[in-house]
């Protein structure tokens, strides 16, 4: 989208005649006569550059400057003055102008001036947007687990991060590599460069080359332009190949050239372009199986398979659904302002019982549908799919059979209660066991009982 510009200033022919030269350059440019009518423009829609005089009627331009400044500091302002006023000019850019230009305006000055400034803010906003990112912090926030299969994960990453070691890491559709990428990624020394994710199972075969490696303008139809590819663009950062075994098998072999010596050919080019980033790589596959029928390269393979961190499955970490529910639920809330406190036992009972084939990313659908259509304090069964209901009710007629399974179902429950009276505490034995009317001693040795970890 083109950058958005208003200009300010008094005299009609300055007005029409910059804006129309901005216009030609590809801007969306708007007008004002003063600096009140530009104030009332600013705040209703801010601009991504104002243009203004400083000498003006109603309010001055250095007026104008100060309010920007303080209630939208992201836009950059740029003055114009008469060479007579050159010193409040300077004044200016201590108040927090970017720049400033003397009439007679040249416009091919101020084009010049107003591309460096918007080449700056690119950067400004790229690096705002990284800090953002790290503070969000992929330590491990966003990867939910109290199991030992989890902490084993989370004892692999803090070991490997720091290293530029390649990493692959496999599991289910929808466990969670990406975030365990990006944990590697934010905890590593590359931290302050990008991350930069690519799906290899959505890219055209014909463009792969051109996409990851880059290309020279006029090498195919449809290159009209000089372009980086993404290992270029990642560049003392991280790349993350996602469904790494999609990559064509003719391609593989330029994969594992770029990894080993640090080098890409950008199609067109004869000469190779230096990398250095770090590879993460990420399938839902068996690649020892691919490798064995053919389908991808075996020293492909070793070469990214240097550190493997394979991710659990629900199925393997039950222990882990209250835990998980509490996160989403949390998330979900606060984002629709629903005033939720958890889950009630009939609905996470059947949480837990649930086959969850869509693993993470299927729990927190379902969590998200629920807080959309619970309208209660509790999340309960109804709020949930109507195959929880069914499930429920084909688990109820089980349990008639026998006292046995009745014990075992008692058992469950109680797990199942537990955890997430824990998960509601934050894991705090003492007011977990308080909330519950027990002992913290005897909160501790019905834990042992169930297999609760107790850490």
């Amino acid at each position: 989208m083109a950058e958005r510009i208003l200009v300010v200033d008094d005299e009609q022919i300055i007005r029409e005649s910059l804006g129309f030269v901005l216009k030609k350059e590809g801007y969306q440019v708007e007008e004002a006569a003063n600096g009140k009518e530009a104030l009332a423009k600013q705040e209703a829609r801010p601009f991504d550059v104002v243009i203004s005089d400083i000498e003006m009627p109603e309010m001055r331009g250095m007026e104008l400057l100060e309010h920007i400044t303080k209630r939208t500091p992201q836009t950059f302002v740029i003055m114009i003055t008469a060479f007579a006023s050159i010193e409040t000019a300077v004044a200016s850019l201590r108040k927090g102008a970017y720049d400033y230009v003397l009439k007679p305006i040249d416009f091919d000055d101020i084009l010049h001036r107003l591309r460096k400034l918007l080449d700056h803010r690119g950067l400004s906003l790229e690096n705002s947007l990284l800090r953002q990112e790290i503070n969000r912090t992929f330590d491990f926030d966003q990867i939910i687990g109290q199991s030992q299969s989890m902490k084993n994960v989370f004892q692999i990453i803090k070991t490997v991060a720091e290293s530029d070691g390649t990493v692959l890491i496999t599991g289910k559709s929808g466990t969670g590599k990406e975030l365990v990428a990006r944990a590697l990624h934010y905890n590593s020394k590359r931290k302050l460069k990008r991350f930069v994710a690519i799906n290899c199972g959505a890219i055209v075969e014909t463009l792969f080359e051109s996409e990851l490696f880059g290309h020279k303008k006029g090498s195919f139809t449809g290159a009209t332009t000089d372009k980086e590819g993404l290992f270029k663009v990642a560049d003392g950062g991280s790349v993350f190949l996602d469904e790494v075994s999609e990559i064509p098998l003719h391609l593989q072999v330029k994969l594992l050239r770029a990894i080993e010596q640090k080098e890409v050919i950008p199609v067109g080019y004869t000469d190779p372009v230096t990398i250095d980033v770090r590879i993460i790589a990420a399938t839902n596959r068996d690649l020892r199986l691919e490798v064995e029928n053919g389908k991808f390269r075996e020293d492909l393979f070793y070469r990214l398979n240097v550190v493997e961190i394979d991710l659990p499955s629900l199925a393997g970490r039950k222990e882990d659904i209250p835990l998980l529910c509490q996160h989403f639920l949390d998330a979900f809330r606060k984002d629709m302002g629903r005033p939720i406190q958890g889950f009630s036992n009939e609905a996470m009972s059947a949480m837990m019982q649930y086959q969850w084939k869509g693993e993470v990313r299927e729990l927190e659908n379902v969590i998200e549908r629920a807080v959309i259509f619970c309208d209660k304090e509790f999340i309960g069964l109804e709020h949930l799919p109507d195959y929880f209901r069914q499930m429920t009710s084909q688990h109820s007629s089980l349990l008639a059979g026998g006292h046995q399974m009745l014990r075992d179902a008692v058992k469950a429950f109680e797990r199942t209660y537990i955890e997430q009276v824990l998960a509601q505490h934050e894991r705090n034995k003492e007011a977990t066991a308080q909330a519950l009317g027990v002992s913290l001693s005897s909160l501790y040795r019905k834990m042992e009982e169930l297999e609760i970890p107790t850490r």
